[in-house]
């Protein structure tokens, strides 16, 4: 955490990237699984992500096919996290990678990659 931001800035907005790329990652999923399917990870993102797929069905298009919606849902997080969270905490642009979740873990993939030589 190199911002010098309140924990709790730091837990909304893991919290909010965590849905985000839930959603995402149901879609993905969705490509090879169906969404009744079996399979232990697509019985976790469906049941994890139906509830915010409930609350956000008044404002989502009915022309949108339904295995897409987690993804218009997603869109909402992710406006939220690139646009709201800043403008609550008083900055006026943000830059690429600029996320505390995704800062993070690109942080602690390139520690990785930068530790293995070759």
């Amino acid at each position: 955490m190199s911002a010098n931001l309140h924990p709790l800035v730091y837990f909304i907005d893991y919290l909010l990237g965590v849905i985000m790329w839930t959603l995402i990652g149901r879609v993905a999923m969705n490509i090879f699984q169906k969404e009744d399917s079996e399979f232990f990870f697509m019985k976790i993102f469906v049941k994890y992500t139906n509830p915010l797929i409930k609350i956000f069905k008044p404002i989502t298009p009915s022309f949108i096919i339904e295995p897409l919606v987690p993804l218009y849902v997603a869109w909402f997080f992710y406006m939220i996290r690139f646009y709201f969270m800043p403008w609550i905490l008083g900055y006026s642009v943000m830059g690429m990678l600029s996320f505390p979740l995704e800062s993070e873990i690109s942080r602690q993939i390139y520690q990785l990659f930068n530790s293995i030589k070759f």
